[in-house]
């Protein structure tokens, strides 16, 4: 959702016009972000559908959102390709069971689909020896079994794909052969200047974090998922050894993690505070486990002093929280495992300050660096203590209008147009 926000004000201006379909708001059963639309160009076309009900699809065990919406995306899609000429289909979003719609539209209607990969549909992660169980029993199989029903299915007749990683692009070529012929660009989220203005011109009313006992504050806004923990059990471990040392110190620092899941307030259990505990410095971090608006987060980013980013186990996961965290100006802590995306992505932006581990290494020279950093913060970043910040590159390759414009770049190798002008392109 947040790639195509972002993109909607820059399409037109790269010879695109964007319809969108989406689901009707009544029908989610997420945190609502009506804050957002402000920032939605206003002649945009956006047609909501309807969905099945969330109180009637979890009586029988399926709450996804893309399974509720599936058979009235299919006929709505449908109905409108029928009734008009559109040059291309983008699906951009998670809910992969509406990938499958880009091959049946094509070859009913002759009109070619590109695929936006934000995270991977088929994965062998949880199959690895060192990983932990896969969350949601027998869901997780159920989805297993689609991706291995339907992703090479679905991908075979596509215009191009789109990835945030390299890396899923490179599974994909190992398990299709065929797949290193389709048309392929890495293109990651982004972040938008706008959306930090909004966020900057409606600050909450009261400070988020108290500081009148000379409290500093590191603060990480995002989904805490299964794949954490290892970065988070580095961070709390070595801040319980760094308070061992020099507690007067230690005693100033705060962590908080806000947004933690996906639902909605009051709904949320905490997932970063046992691992807290079971490092031994609960007492010192703060979790709000439900979702928080994009903007909101933004604003939380703005009065910490330090922002938190712990790496996944999983090497091929690229933070999109990375942009907004950029924009941000605020230092960042980098909780990396060696060899990953994140690192590289870190590495070369220089904003943030490293802490590199890997899962089967000692953890001491991570606990050094993070001794290191503890220290930086107390003494309030000494001048020349941080790496300057890459701003050249982040302006160059990172916003918002220069992401939409590699996009329409793409399309356009994928449609070959008979006229100049612009073209039209239906957004799932």
């Amino acid at each position: 959702m947040q790639r195509i926000r972002m993109s909607l004000p820059h399409y037109r201006a790269n010879g695109w016009e964007p319809v969108v379909l989406t689901i009707e708001d009544r029908y989610q059963d997420g945190v609502r972000e009506p804050e957002l639309l402000a920032t939605l160009p206003p002649e945009v076309r956006i047609i909501r559908l309807p969905a099945i009900p969330v109180r009637a699809a979890r009586w029988c065990g399926l709450g996804n959102t893309g399974l509720r919406m599936l058979p009235y995306l299919f006929w709505h899609g449908s109905r409108l390709l029928r009734k008009e000429k559109f040059d291309l289909l983008f699906f951009s979003n998670t809910q992969f069971i509406t990938f499958p719609l880009g091959r049946i539209w094509k070859s009913w209607f002759d009109v070619p689909y590109v695929i936006d990969i934000q995270d991977p549909w088929r994965t062998d992660y949880y199959e690895r020896s060192s990983s932990r169980s896969p969350p949601g029993g027998w869901k997780y199989q159920f989805a297993r079994l689609q991706a291995w029903l339907l992703e090479g299915w679905s991908y075979r007749q596509v215009g191009a794909v789109i990835s945030v990683s390299p890396s899923y692009l490179s599974d994909l070529r190992t398990r299709y052969p065929w797949f290193s012929r389709v048309i392929t660009d890495v293109i990651g989220f982004g972040g938008s200047r706008e959306d930090l203005m909004h966020a900057s011109a409606h600050l909450m009313a009261e400070p988020l974090f108290k500081r009148d006992k000379g409290e500093i504050h590191l603060l990480y806004t995002g989904a805490s998922g299964p794949v954490m923990p290892h970065s988070l059990c580095v961070l709390f471990d070595g801040f319980r050894l760094y308070r061992e040392k020099w507690p007067e110190k230690a005693a100033r620092l705060r962590f908080h993690f806000v947004g933690t899941s996906y639902v909605a307030p009051g709904q949320g259990k905490p997932s970063v505070l046992p691992v807290a505990e079971g490092c031994g410095v609960a007492d010192c971090v703060e979790e709000i486990p439900h979702r928080i608006g994009h903007l909101d987060a933004m604003r939380w980013q703005r009065q910490a002093d330090v922002l938190l980013l712990p790496g996944s186990s999983d090497l091929a996961y690229s933070p999109s929280k990375v942009y907004p965290y950029f924009l941000t100006g605020r230092p960042i802590l980098g909780l990396v495992f060696r060899t990953s995306v994140m690192e590289q992505l870190l590495d070369d932006l220089g904003c943030a300050f490293m802490v590199r581990f890997a899962e089967t290494e000692s953890k001491d020279d991570a606990y050094a660096a993070l001794f290191t950093f503890f220290n930086l913060v107390i003494a309030g970043f000494p001048a020349g203590s941080l790496r300057a910040r890459n701003e050249e590159l982040f302006e160059r390759t990172f916003l918002a209008e220069e992401l939409t414009r590699r996009q329409c770049a793409l399309f356009n190798k994928v449609v070959v147009q008979a006229n100049p002008g612009s073209a039209t392109l239906a957004v799932v």
